[in-house]
Parts: structure tokens; C-alpha cells; sequence
């Protein structure tokens, strides 16, 4: 007499399929905990006053002979340069380099015809806004011919902090959000399961923009706040 065999044969089979799912059916209690999420978002915001002023100067020459504007705009460049280093202006760097032909267009004429030449150089440095207009007058003097903006920061070591704070703001305010959620649904918090810090932006104050010099700097210039945002995302499992 024969022995049945063929579900023998077929019993390590169903086990090895029941194996390859099994890892992909959660459980009920796994799906009812990743339902059981709430996402927040809390924002904070400081603001500090800045202390810092960028200044950007520049000598414009112009002139007939190319190499007679060039000479001439090194040579006032270097005075402005040594006097802004006599003044203790920190991070002093050169943003422009140029020599350009001037032409003039009259209505006899076909073409325009080069007159001559225009030859800049404009310079870069911070101070602290206390003494910027101070040395921006002192600047013009001795050679300056173009004040092309003013722009008020804070410093590093007060933006750190800055950042820090609202950073803080932003938590306590995600973590306040969420408990008036829960609390009007007669829920508790359970656990936070992600923490994400956004990306943080910085308001800067208006900047001057000049392009002239028929003014007295010392007594127009007034530094401003500036102002520090965080974002964090918390999700919370309730």
C-alpha cells in the first residue's frame, strides 16, 4: 500500500512563502502606530540690533588718455586705501576694477566718437556704524567720488545666539502648538519620533543705496535691527 506523499512535498514550500510575506504585512498595532502620528511646525523669531556697517566706495576718473585715467585712479585708490587702513576698517577688499571708452553721439555724425575714457575702482570694508559716517566723509575727502551703498549687520558671535533663540522659540512653540491639539482632542503625547530643524532666514535692514556725495555721512547714517527666523518640524506620536 502507497503512502500519500504529495502534501509532504508541499509543506516546506507553503513555509518558505509564508516567510517571504510575513516581512511585508505589518502587523495591526504597527499600522495603528504609524497612524497615530501628528505633525507640528513651531517658528521663532529674534531680533537684534546691528552694530556693523558695510561700506562700498569708489574713485571714478575720467579723462582723454586711457593711461592718464588708469595713473590717476591708482593714485587716488591709494590714498582712500591708506586712509581707510589708518581708520581700522576690517575686511578691506577691492570689488571693481574698470577703464571704459566714452562716447558721444551727435546728430551730424554716423558714429558715435570716443571722447574718452572712464576708469573706477571701488573698495569694500566694514566699521562699526558709530564711526562709519565718520570715516566716509574723511574717505570723500580724500578722493572718493562715489558712495555706492551702505549696508547694517549684526555681528557673528550676535547672530550665533540670535540663531539659538529662535531655535528655542521655534521648539517650545511646535511643542505649545501641539499640546492644544491633543489636549482639544483628549489625547496625550506620547513620544516624539522626528525632530527637523528647517532652514533658517535672516531679514536684513534696508541698505543705502547712494551714488552721491552731496551729503554730510557723519550725521546720516543710522544702523538698523536685523532679524533672525527658525523653523523646527516635530512629529509626535499620540
Amino acid at each position: 500500500m502507497l503512502t500519500p506523499f504529495f502534501p509532504q512535498r508541499l509543506a516546506p514550500f507553503a513555509l518558505a512563502c509564508s516567510l517571504l510575506i510575513a516581512p511585508f504585512a505589518l502587523p495591526a498595532w504597527a499600522q495603528e502606530q504609524r497612524s497615530r502620528l501628528l505633525t507640528v511646525t513651531g517658528t521663532g523669531i529674534e531680533t537684534i540690533p546691528t552694530t556693523i556697517t558695510r561700506v562700498r566706495l569708489a574713485v571714478e576718473v575720467r579723462g582723454e588718455d586711457a593711461a592718464v585715467v588708469q595713473r590717476e585712479v591708482a593714485r587716488q585708490t591709494a590714498q582712500v586705501i591708506a586712509l581707510l587702513r589708518s581708520q581700522g576698517v576690517e575686511r578691506l577688499q577691492t570689488t571693481g576694477l574698470s577703464l571704459q571708452p566714452r562716447y558721444e553721439s551727435r546728430d551730424d555724425q554716423r558714429e558715435p566718437r570716443l571722447v574718452g575714457y572712464i576708469g573706477s575702482n571701488s573698495v569694500a570694508f566694514r566699521i562699526a556704524t558709530e564711526s562709519a559716517g565718520d570715516v566716509i566723509d574723511r574717505a570723500v575727502g580724500t578722493g572718493v567720488t562715489r558712495i555706492d551703498g551702505v549696508e547694517f549687520l549684526a555681528t557673528d558671535a550676535a547672530m550665533t545666539t540670535a540663531r539659538a533663540e529662535a531655535l528655542r522659540q521655534a521648539t517650545a512653540n511646535a511643542r505649545a502648538e501641539a499640546a492644544i491639539v491633543l489636549t482639544a482632542l483628549g489625547l496625550r503625547e506620547q513620544e516624539i519620533t522626528r525632530i527637523q530643524i528647517n532652514d533658517s532666514g535672516v531679514d536684513f535692514s534696508p541698505r543705502i543705496q547712494a551714488n552721491t556725495i552731496a551729503f554730510e555721512a557723519a550725521d546720516a547714517i543710522v544702523g538698523g535691527d536685523q532679524t533672525v527666523r527658525a523653523s523646527v518640524t516635530l512629529e509626535i506620536r499620540y
